[in-house]
């Protein structure tokens, strides 16, 4: 029949966490908390993420705004290690490392 298959690596178990994570977040509501060009005001340098939330204003609400801006793909931020508040985030495009 001409079929083939091919056993793909396991996920790395931390950035599976971390996409599961954002994946909360992913409803365009969470972005309401900070207003349009915010993020990339914020971000435009790499900074760590509970800097540049706080920077937005009460962390609160802007949390789930950064982490919406994650998933969507307008910020990035390495996946591959835990993400913490000292995760550095940078708007899409730019290297944050």
């Amino acid at each position: 029949m001409g079929w083939q298959y091919r056993v793909e690596p396991s996920a790395d178990p931390v950035t599976v966490g971390n996409v599961r994570w954002l994946s909360g977040y992913r409803h365009p509501r969470c972005a309401g908390g900070v207003r349009p060009g915010a993020l990339v005001e914020a971000f435009t340098y790499p900074r760590p993420l509970a800097e540049g939330a706080a920077a937005l204003g009460d962390v609160i609400q802007t949390l789930p705004a950064v982490y919406h801006g994650l998933w969507s793909g307008k910020l990035t931020a390495s996946l591959d290690r835990p993400l913490t508040a000292g995760t550095l985030v940078a708007v899409a495009g730019r290297k944050a490392r």
